[in-house]
């Protein structure tokens, strides 16, 4: 055994917890075209989803599937709605319960057709493009806004353009709203410790590096690159990966005013329609349907994981320290720093990426985010979603697609004590009947050829497979298999250099594993 290559491997796969290359985004994990997730509870509703639901929106699992349900429909419903009631359409959001949708109606005569789509009428005074006309005029005025005023949003609940001032500063947002000639009956203050900044700092994490130095989270996968946050790059920046691996060039930014930026990958980088759970695992995205006020949302950051929480408002503007940004959406979901730029998902619609915010996630917070749609539409770009099969732009460096597969035929996995699963980098997980993980923690690793080894120990009284899988250039193939005997898999496998890692799949049983891999 040559130990030099050895230890060569073993750092590469060590180093700050990673394989090597990380797919794209920093959340990629599972090929679409052969993903196996758990059954999900509702809906093709990913299970990761509903736990997360449920810790943050004290929900029980069947709770939370039932109100992704009833926001699914909203989303239809109020794309429906908006269309047929025109300037008499006033907003839309739902209950505090999740249950409820409630239509915004500017004419009286218009309540019944709402009735007819199922939703609830309110009627009000002014309609939503007449609010968005009033902060519109406070946008243009956001220059004169002292930094006792945090920022200000429509709230279609109470029909007016919030302006959100400092505890004791009241006067001075009732002054910035007066002094940008707005009708006073449309806009109130309201006072909130709120200090909202960019999420961003300079520590490491497993994330994406911005010119070896700053960090942010990746947002979602576009055709050959990722979208992310505007103030974590400019044009021409250059990022590498949360295991300093060269990745990508930020190809466009916008902050402030807007807050998005466009990374381009190199070729060594797969762009996946997935998200990290932060748990072992990835979630689906299956396409970017905008969630109404009032439906649970999701965010994945580098820095704080997966967090969840309620839309509150949208077409917010942010008056941050470097400048103001517009067109955001508020939400009570708790963020950090590192955690900018990172994905938010309502059920598995892609909803945006984070932009900023005030308090932690110990206290909890505010947090904003820019919208993914306007980024797609602005920028011409194409969402990678999980039932997307396109082939990447290029296969990952030393692993082509004309390079012959090692053979498909399962390994014998001979039975052997569990505590004899060793190697040179270890991961553990937990695993569930019909459930599928990645490792090394989601991503893949190189080698330049020869003999790979690997052993995974099953849970008691469970049993698992254990798969290693080869990039071939248009997503990865499984070239070697062994199933759990006597609570161990085994497998050896010849294989020509390239890019690879390994899935642990629950045949039945659940708990956790120990997956150890050793390359020659």
């Amino acid at each position: 055994m040559d130990r030099r290559r050895l230890t060569a491997i073993g750092v590469l796969v060590a180093a700050a917890g990673t394989a090597a290359a990380v797919t794209v985004p920093s959340f990629a994990g599972e090929n679409p075209a052969t993903r196996r997730t758990a059954p999900a509870a509702s809906d093709g509703v990913a299970p990761e989803v509903l736990d997360a639901l449920s810790r943050d929106l004290s929900l029980t699992r069947d709770q939370a599937a039932r109100r992704l349900k009833t926001e699914r429909w909203a989303s239809g419903t109020v794309a429906k709605l908006r269309t047929e009631l025109g300037a008499d359409y006033g907003g839309s959001w739902l209950g505090a319960d999740g249950t409820t949708l409630n239509v915004a109606v500017a004419d009286p005569a218009q309540a019944a057709r709402v009735t007819a789509a199922g939703a609830v009428p309110k009627p009000v005074d002014r309609g939503v493009a007449e609010l968005d006309a009033v902060k519109t005029r406070l946008d243009k005025a956001g220059d004169d806004a002292t930094p006792d005023v945090a920022g200000w949003y429509v709230d279609v609940p109470t029909n007016t353009v919030v302006v959100v001032a400092q505890p004791g500063a009241e006067a001075a947002g009732r002054r910035f709203a007066e002094a940008s000639g707005v009708p006073a009956g449309a806009v109130r203050v309201r006072t909130a410790d709120e200090a909202p900044r960019p999420l961003f700092d300079v520590r490491g994490g497993d994330a994406y590096f911005i010119n070896n130095a700053g960090r942010c989270s990746v947002g979602f996968s576009v055709v050959g690159g990722f979208v992310t946050a505007g103030h974590c790059g400019r044009p021409g920046d250059r990022t590498t990966g949360a295991n300093r691996v060269a990745q990508g060039t930020f190809a466009a930014s916008s902050f402030p005013g807007d807050d998005w930026a466009v990374v381009e990958v190199n070729g060594q980088w797969t762009p996946q329609g997935v998200v990290n759970d932060f748990n072992g695992g990835t979630v689906p995205v299956n396409g970017s349907t905008e969630a109404p006020v009032g439906a649970s949302v999701c965010r994945s950051g580098s820095t704080t994981g997966t967090r969840c929480g309620v839309i509150q408002a949208k077409n917010a503007t942010v008056n941050y320290p470097e400048g103001t940004v517009t067109g955001l959406t508020r939400t009570n979901v708790c963020a950090e720093p590192g955690d900018s730029g990172g994905a938010w998902l309502s059920g598995d619609q892609a909803q945006g990426v984070t932009s900023g915010g005030s308090g932690d996630c110990t206290r909890g917070g505010v947090t904003f985010f820019q919208p993914v749609n306007e980024i797609l539409q602005r920028n011409n770009l194409t969402l990678v979603t999980a039932g997307d099969q396109r082939a990447p732009s290029a296969p990952p460096a030393g692993g082509g697609s004309t390079a012959p597969p090692a053979s498909t035929a399962p390994a014998t996995p001979p039975a052997g004590d569990a505590a004899d699963c060793t190697g040179q980098v270890s991961r553990t997980g937990r695993i569930a009947a019909g459930r599928a993980q990645v490792q090394p923690d989601g991503r893949f690793f190189r080698v330049s050829g020869g003999a790979q080894e690997a052993c995974v120990s099953a849970p008691s009284g469970a049993r698992v497979a254990l798969e290693l899988q080869r990039f071939t250039g248009a997503g990865f193939r499984t070239v070697a298999r062994a199933d759990s005997t006597d609570g161990l898999a085994r497998l050896t496998a010849d294989t020509p250099a390239g890019a690879y890692r390994y899935r642990v799949v629950g045949l039945a049983g659940a708990g956790e594993y120990t997956l150890a891999f050793s390359a020659r």
